[in-house]
């Protein structure tokens, strides 16, 4: 997969392991996404569990 430079394929790379880890926790990654998207401009930075998607799972259980 073409990346197109070094910092591009880090970036890749760190959204494929989000999007995994959310369908890992058996979540749909768009969801959540757009879930945390909304919500992380006001969350405190001590408190970034809350919007792993193990979380997410939980709440929207």
């Amino acid at each position: 997969m073409f990346a197109g430079s070094k910092g591009g394929g880090e970036a890749m790379a760190t959204a494929f392991t989000v999007i995994e880890t959310a369908k890992l926790n058996g979540i749909d990654p768009q969801a959540w996404l757009t879930w945390v998207l909304g919500r992380i401009a006001d969350h405190k930075t001590n408190r970034l569990d809350e919007l792993m998607p193990w979380s997410y799972a939980a709440q929207a259980a």
